[in-house]
This record gives structure tokens, sequence and C-alpha cells, in this order.
């Protein structure tokens, strides 16, 4: 009908019946209800009903009939449907639209429900008009729609009329759009009388339709406020070298924080793919653009610098064996170093030959691919080893200030320390708030009670890193599960099941705050800015220690506390890490935690997802780990806005709030929240201390040198491993010099902490005794840098360095002062390929907030002109897929990672990138971003679909969250890729393939090419 010109057709007929001086109401009834039918259907119906003027003979008729209710209600059909375009609203309300409905819908009547409810739904149509809601304030319909909802709510006992009491709601709703709308509503009491009809609602749960709509409401009238905070910028800042300067701080004005636009859709949250989809408007579609063009940005003669990082390419073996155990580590000093005379770099010796092969007493920990068995070597070396580690530290340390670090003190609790630590730290933990790490006896007793047993984790190795440690806010103090370690509990933890209605009732316990002000106490007990003692009587936080953030506490109520993270150094944004203590609990009591800076739109806090805590009290029992915690947790917008400045730029950005629930397992213990497992910055560097001395030297080939020095002063590690030469022999020293390289870097973002649990597993796996690790070390020379971005990771970032800048938007054009670390790091890669050496695989370890699973980025242009729309000449357009091999192998091997949520599409956002950068500028096919959920795993359909139809066993970690053992496994797995995507793609010796069919199962495909390898050439 509407093809054919039905909509004209039925509107003219309608315009030619009304002009009767007698209507007839035969043809008029079935008339006005088949052109609300169609109107419903037709999209332009609005626009036709003004082109043929129409607008004036449905309110006439309306008008006409307004003693008749039964064509009323068939005009008044019509009416809604002709509001639903805005224009024609528009005009609608201009000619009186709104004063007749409202003569219909006032007086509360339950009389004639049927043209009531027409009415009151043609009303709201008519209210989605911004003019028609400001019309509809100024007359005082706002406060008539209140009474008249608070009538039908009182008396609607049985909730016969939900559709009526939800219809009024949406008017409501539609008028509140408005900022006018939003005023008139507070000053009419809308919040306390929508509260309170919520409060009679909760208990049944036919009602939800009434009470989302009213909580939406709820939300949006809030008033706005600013954070409780001196300013957004970080509490923490950093003079840059030369001239630059950071983001100039923002002064908030009132038109910051308020809109006269369309408030933002509420969004169901039940889906999060929809969440996650990639927006087609930014894929790159210039072929020109997409093509790989290697260029170099900056003068050919300085690559001549990085040829010092490479020595495995010298091919007298003899010479570099004497110049390892002799020479110091290569240090690319940064632009910036002279600005900071009171810091020196450590003078490293490291042997990366390591101890003499020839020596029998050397023992090395055993990892096997299926169980990785505790870490262990002789005591006396221990002994020694960290007598070298602690005068490395001292060395590194500036002589003219006592660089004392202090480990935060432990429960006050004498009786429960007596029972299950030691009798003699009772008097220890009474008379000491902690003890210097060089005198403490309770240090030493701590030490003493330490059992060893968490595998590559010493504390006297990590007190020894920590002393080198340069922060902004030179930090005094250990945090405990840094110190003592983490052991990855005997189990996995399902992912949580989000409680109904959980949002809905946090949003209205924070509307309580606003009109039942009677029990809010208000009190700040936390403050980095203005700090001073905690109150009694409440809890006691603390954040100043390594990767530590966060910024206040406010105790809302006895048992509620509203945080506010710290922004990245130099910047008032990036707020989503935290990492802080907690003492001074009650046992068995909920405690609610509202971190209100929150910036991401979604998180998946909302599907599954628990926060990390530590207790340590457990931790003393022997049970030193990290857990998954917290119930009744979810992430929603609040009522704080950000202003243009610290919005990027957008006015009227709200902040999110991420609120959960804790009982903590001990009384007046002392515990430690995070948003996920923290790894940090000495972590590393102690773990690299007890990777190289727990090596094999005879098999691992290990280098440990200084890529560059950060804008803090602190050392950017990079390491190069592969299998020692079989002999001095030529053709064995040339295999070894002509093994293809693997780039890999981690945590150029510090709040991905889950990126270095990966990096951890990749490390320990490439030096490990394991058969496969062997052969993968035989075919590759890795370069590694575990992490880029030192000074975020220590000072608490998110995502930034301390020039306030994302560094994994640098990559394209970094800075040699500003970025450092990202300058040294292209640079090496520039050199390799300058020498014909580009790595066969680049990798960029990243953890993803919004999505479940682990999954690759990669690059194609073929794909992302498909998925564009573009027409691709394939003779023009030519390809290798290969890019798709080792996500392909990763699919099969890993259980954590998912193909099918992995993509290859080069958008204009991520051209400054780490993986787009190498992919163009290198010429590396296979450069990718791997992206560790914050999560776990879930399974597609289409896996699903697979699973039936195949002998594929389902996703081991199916409903699961990562915990660290789960990501420490997809670093070993993605060694394992590597291996196979080397026999795949690459030639290999007779040799190689028959010691690869001795460890894997190989498939068809590696089975041919060990058929292939037989040719003469590779014999």
């Amino acid at each position: 009908v509407i093809s054919k010109g039905g909509s004209e057709a039925l509107l003219q007929a309608l315009t030619t019946a009304a002009r009767a001086e007698l209507l007839d109401h035969n043809i008029l009834l079935p008339l006005l209800r088949l052109l609300a039918r169609v109107g419903q259907r037709d999209r332009k119906f609005g626009l036709k009903v003004q082109k043929a003027e129409a607008t004036d003979t449905i309110l006439s008729l309306a008008r006409r009939n307004l003693g008749h209710h039964l064509h009323l209600t068939h005009c008044l059909w019509v009416l809604r449907v002709c509001a639903s375009n805005v224009t024609t609203g528009t005009t609608l309300g201009i000619n009186g639209a709104m004063e007749l409905l409202f003569k219909v819908i006032t007086p509360y009547s339950k009389r004639h429900v049927r043209t009531v409810r027409a009415a009151i739904e043609a009303l709201a149509a008519l209210l989605k008009s911004k003019s028609n809601s400001r019309r509809a304030v100024s007359r005082g319909y706002l406060g008539g729609l209140l009474r008249l909802y608070q009538d039908w709510h009182r008396n609607d006992v049985s909730n016969n009329y939900i559709y009526i009491r939800k219809g009024l709601l949406l008017c409501l709703k539609h008028i509140t759009n408005i900022q006018l709308g939003r005023e008139t509503f507070l000053f009419s009491k809308g919040m306390e009388i929508l509260f309170t009809s919520v409060q009679d609602c909760l208990s049944c749960k036919n009602l939800d339709p009434i009470i989302n709509t009213a909580t939406q409401i709820l939300r949006k009238c809030y008033p706005k406020e600013l954070l409780p905070v001196v300013t957004v910028r970080s509490s923490y800042s950093f003079p840059l070298p030369g001239n630059a300067k950071p983001e100039p701080p923002c002064v908030g004005s009132e038109g910051d924080y308020e809109s006269d636009g369309e408030e933002e859709a509420e969004k169901d949250l039940d889906s999060e793919e929809e969440e996650s989809k990639e927006e087609d408007y930014d894929l790159e579609t210039d072929v020109n653009k997409l093509r790989s063009k290697p260029v170099l940005d900056r003068p050919k003669e300085e690559l001549g610098q990085y040829e010092a990082m490479c020595p495995e390419l010298s091919h007298n073996f003899q010479k570099l064996s004497d110049s390892l155990l002799s020479a110091p580590s290569h240090s690319i000093p940064n632009a910036t170093s002279g600005k900071h005379p009171n810091y020196r770099l450590r003078n490293q010796s490291v042997t990366e030959m390591g101890p003499d092969p020839r020596e029998k007493d050397f023992k090395v920990p055993l990892q096997r691919w299926t169980k990785k068995e505790k870490c262990r070597w002789d005591q006396t070396d221990e002994k020694r080893d960290i007598a070298e580690a602690a005068q490395d530290a001292d060395s590194c340390e500036d002589p003219a200030r006592n660089h004392v670090l202090i480990l935060r003190p432990l429960p006050k609790d004498p009786a429960w320390c007596k029972k299950t630590f030691y009798p003699e730290c009772e008097a220890l933990i009474n008379s000491s708030a902690g003890g210097s790490l060089d005198c403490s006896d309770t240090v030493i007793n701590l030490l003493k009670k330490h059992q060893g047993d968490i595998p590559y984790h010493s504390p006297r190795f990590y007190i020894a890193r920590a002393k080198c440690v340069k922060s902004i806010p030179d930090y005094k103090d250990l945090a405990f599960p840094d110190f003592w370690g983490h052991q990855p509990p005997p189990y996995s933890k399902s992912m949580l099941e989000r409680k109904y209605g959980v949002q809905r009732d946090k949003v209205l316990d924070d509307v309580r705050r606003l009109i039942q002000p009677g029990d809010v106490i208000g009190r700040t007990v936390f403050d980095l800015d203005e700090p001073s003692p905690g109150a009694p009587g409440c809890l006691t936080f603390f954040s100043k220690f390594e990767s530590g953030n966060l910024r206040k506490a406010i105790q809302v109520r006895e048992f509620e506390y509203d945080l506010i993270m710290n922004a990245d150094v130099n910047s008032n944004q990036q707020h989503q890490w935290f990492y802080f203590e907690v003492r001074g609990m009650k046992l068995a009591v909920p405690y609610r935690f509202n971190i209100i800076n929150c910036e991401k739109f979604n998180s998946q806090f909302n599907y599954g997802m628990q926060l990390v805590m530590y207790s340590v009290k457990e931790a003393l029992q022997g049970r030193p780990r990290w857990l998954r915690a917290g119930h009744d947790i979810c992430y929603y917008k609040n009522h704080y806005r950000c202003s243009a400045a610290a919005g990027r730029g957008m006015k009227g950005n709200f902040y999110y709030t991420l609120t959960f629930s804790i009982k903590f397992p001990h009384k007046d213990d002392v515990c430690y929240l995070a948003y996920h497992y923290p790894y940090t910055y000495s972590t590393m560097m102690a773990h690299l201390d007890i990777l190289e001395r727990s090596r094999n030297p005879k098999k691992v080939y290990w280098r440990q040198q200084t890529l560059c020095q950060t804008l803090g002063g602190n050392l950017c590690p990079l390491l190069t491993i592969t299998a020692m030469p079989e002999s001095k022999k030529r053709d064995d020293l040339e295999q070894f010099c002509n093994r293809p390289y693997v780039f890999l870097v981690a945590r150029v973002h510090p709040g991905e902490s889950n990126a270095s649990w990966v990096m951890k597993g990749t490390l320990e796996f490439l030096v490990s005794n394991d058969p496969i690790a062997d052969l993968l070390r035989k075919c590759f020379i890795f370069k590694i840098v575990p992490m880029l971005n030192p000074d975020g990771v220590i000072n608490g970032n998110h995502r930034c360095s301390l020039s306030g800048d994302d560094l994994n938007r640098r990559w394209l054009t970094p800075s040699s002062q500003l970025h450092p670390t990202i300058y040294h790091a292209k640079g090496l890669l520039y050199y390799l390929r300058s020498i014909g050496r580009a790595p066969l695989v680049f990798c960029d370890y990243h953890g993803h907030s919004q999505r479940k699973n682990v999954f690759l980025y990669g690059c194609s242009i073929k794909e992302t002109l498909w998925q564009a729309g573009c027409m691709v000449d394939t003779a023009v357009i030519t390809e290798d897929v290969g890019y798709r091999t080792l996500p392909k192998i990763l699919d099969k091997v890993a259980p954590a990672f998912v193909m099918n949520s992995c993509s290859f599409l080069v958008e204009k956002s991520r051209d400054s990138t780490a993986r787009v950068v190498v992919w163009k500028e290198m010429g590396v096919l296979r450069s990718y971003t791997m992206e560790s959920t914050y999560c776990g795993c879930n399974t597609c359909e289409m896996y699903l679909e697979r699973v039936l139809s195949t002998k594929l066993s389902p996703c081991l970690h199916q409903g699961l969250q990562l915990g660290t053992q789960e990501l420490e496994e997809m670093g070993s797995k993605f060694c394992l890729g590597l291996l196979i995507l080397h026999l795949k793609s690459l030639p290999c010796s007779k040799k190689v393939m028959a010691q690869a069919a001795l460890l894997l199962d190989l498939d068809e495909e590696i089975t041919d090419r060990a058929q292939r390898s037989k040719c003469p050439h590779n014999l």
C-alpha cells in the first residue's frame, strides 16, 4: 500500500471526508484505523501529512469528537503516528495539540481508559520535540504530569494500568531531555515522587518497565557535580625536557556541565558484543596508505648505534664469548639523561654466557610443557646471587640521598600473629609500624618465614631491585604482595553471575543519598593532595607504593566509601587502573566501594569480571595469592561530569562508577585491592635476574642489555634469547647467526598488567629445559622488550608515560626526548630491516578491558577494503595471506585463544600504533597486537557449531575468569605456535623436522613439509 501511494490516497480521502458538514463516521473510523496502521509502517508518514496539509484536519477532527470517546480514540491513534516525526510533531504542538491532549488525560479518572491511554501515547510522541518540551514546561504541564502519575500510581492497586503509568513516565523522560525540564523536575520534587513510587514497585517483578523508566529519569535528573578533588589533573607532575609542556590544566565553566541536547540513550547492557564491534567508518580505504612503504624517520647514520645490540650476529663466536664475559651492558642514554644529575645508570655486568659450563654442580629449574615445577637452585649460589644483586642495587642509588624502603605495617593482631606466625613477632607488630628493609627485625623474620616455594620469585631479589626504582613521589613504602609474592590458587574462578537488578539497586542507593542525606557521613579519610591522619572508626587507605593508584577516599556511610583514582601523570584523563591497601576492617561485614571517576562507557565488570584481592594474613598462613573477589558488581554512568578538557574536548561527558562489595576474610587484616593482578617494574627486573641465574648456559644464549633510559631515569631492558650454537664449527655458527628474528614487546600501557603475566609465561618457557623450548631456540633469535613503559608502571598510570602521551600512538613519529623507549625500539627494528633481518613475527602484548578471550589484531589490505565495502581488484592488489597462519595455529593449541575474535582490519585511528607502523614501515607481514582479556573466556555460537560438527573439545577455560596461571600458559602456548609457524612457513632441515616429529602431533600440513625438506638443498 505504501509503495503504491496508499498513504497519500488515504490522507486525501480523510481531508475530503472531514470537510463535510455532517461527518460520516462509517467512513471516517475505518479510514482512521487504516491511517494509524499504515502510518506505523511508513517512515515518511509525517512528511506526507505535512505535504497534504492534513495536520489541521486531524486536530479539527479530534476537537469535534471530544465528547465521543470512541471516535476521539481513533483520531488520537493517527495523531500519535503523525507526531512520531519531530517536524510534524512541532507543528502539531504549535497548533495546540498538547492543550487538547491535557484536556483528555486530566483530571484523573478510570473512565474511558482506552482513550486516556491513546492520548498519553500521543503526548509522549509530541514531547520528543524539544520545542514542545519547552512549551510544556513553560505552561506548567510537567507538574501536572507528576501529579497525574501520583494519582495513577496510588489508585492502581491491582497493577491493571501499567501501560498508562509507563506512558506518563515516558512523557516525563522526554521533557527532562532538556535542561529547563530537568530544573523544573527537581523544583517540583520529581526526584522524591519517583523515588518513593519506585520503592513501592520493587517487590513486584511485573512492574520492571515502570521501575526501569523511572530509574532512567532519576539518573538523568540527578544534579550534576564536579568530582570532589582540587583539580582533575593528576596529583603527580613531571617537568618535561626542553620546550615540551604537558597539557595545560583544564578550568571548568558552567557551560561544560550542562547540555541542552538529547540525553545519551540508555543502553541495554545484556549484550556486550554490540558494545565492542569496531566501527566501519574508521577503516582506512586509501590503498596507497595501506601499502607497505619502508621509510626512515631519522638519519640513516643513526642506525649504526644499534649494531651493539645485536652481538649475536658476529661470526667470530670466540671473540663474542670473550666480550660477553667482560663487557658491560650497552646502553643508549636518552636526550634527557643530563637533566638528572643525581641519577646514574647501574653499571651492569651481565655475563650472558653465565657460569662456566664445565661446573658440574650447576642446577637449573626443570619446566615441562604440561607442568611447571618449582624454581630451585643451590642455596649457596642463591646467597651469593642475592649479595651481588644487593651490591648492584646499592651501586644504582644516589649517594647523596638515603633511599630507604619500608615494608608496609603488618596486621596489628598479636594473638593471631603468635598463633599462626611466630612468637617473636608479637612485640615487633606492637612496637613497629613497619621497618627499613635493611635493618628491620620484622623483615628479617619475614624472610626467614618465607618458604621460597613461589616459582621464579625471591623477596630478597625484589628488595634489591626495588631500591633502584626512581618514582615521582619517591616511594618509601613497599607493598606486601609485591615483596612476598603471588602463588596461583589451585582452582579457577567462574565468572560472576550478575544479580538481577543490581545496577538499578545501586543507582537508587545513589538517589537516596540526595533525598535522604541523614545517614551520609561525607568524610575524607585519605587524600593524596592533602594528606592527613586517618579518622577513627573507619577503614585506612594507602597507595603510595610502586604501581599504586588511589587518590582519595571518602566515607559515605559506615561501611560505604567513594574512591577516586589518580589520573595519569601530566594528564587529566585515563582513570581505570587502581591498586591500593586497606586495613582496619571488621569481619563478615560487606563493605561497599564506589570508584566514581571511571571513563570507559562499558566494562567487563558488567559481564562477570571481578577485581582481585590479596590478604596479608592469608599470605602469612601459607596462601600468598591474589584472588578474584567482590559481589554485587556493576558499572554505570553517574552524575559526575567531565569538563570539555577532561572529556577529550567533548562537552557534557559523564564519569562512570564501578561499584562492588567485599567481605574481608579476617578482622583487622591488611588487604590489597587492584583492578587486575599487579605486576610491577621491580617484579619484572627481579624476575629477569632469577631467569638469568637459573637458565642452563650450555643451551640458552641470554643477553640482557639496556635499550635506553626512560624520562624518569629508569632502565628499559632489552633481552636476546636463542640457543647456543651446537659447536664452534663454521656451519653451526652460520646457522646461529642466520636464525630468523622474532620481536616481542609488552606493557606499553601500564594498566594492562595481564600483558606482563603473558610475557612472564613466554620468558620462562623460552629459558626452560623443555625440549620444545630447546627446539624453538634453535629456530629463532628472540629480541624482547618486556616493559616498554617502565615509568608509567612505576607511577601507577593506566595508559600514558610521564610525558602524558599514549606511547602506542607515537610509533609513527616518536621523539627521542619524550618517547625514548619507542624511539629506540623502532630504531632497533629499522636497523634489523636495514641489514636484511626484519623479524618474521612482531607481537605487541596488550590487555583488553571490553572483550573476552585472547586474540590477535593483524593487518590486511584486502580484508580492510572488503569490510569497508570497497571494490577490490585482485589482479592489482595481491596479498600474502600468511598473516592468518599464526592465529589459526594458536586457535588449536592455546585454550584461551579464539580465532573468531581476531581482526585484521587497519583503522585510521590506529595508524600510529606499533602493529600498523611495523607492518607498513618495516614490511613485517606478521605484525600483531595480542589482546588478553581482563575477564575470562566465552564461546561464540560459531565455535560451538564447530565443536559439535568435529572432534574438537570445548574450550578448557569456558566460563572461567583467567588467572595468572592461564595468562602465563598463553605466553608459553604462543611459543609453541611460533615453532609450528616455523615448521609450516620456513624451510627446515631434516634434523629439525625429525626432532619436531618426536615432540609434536604433527598435522598433515607439517608432515607434508617434512617430506619436502628432503630436497637436496636441505640435506
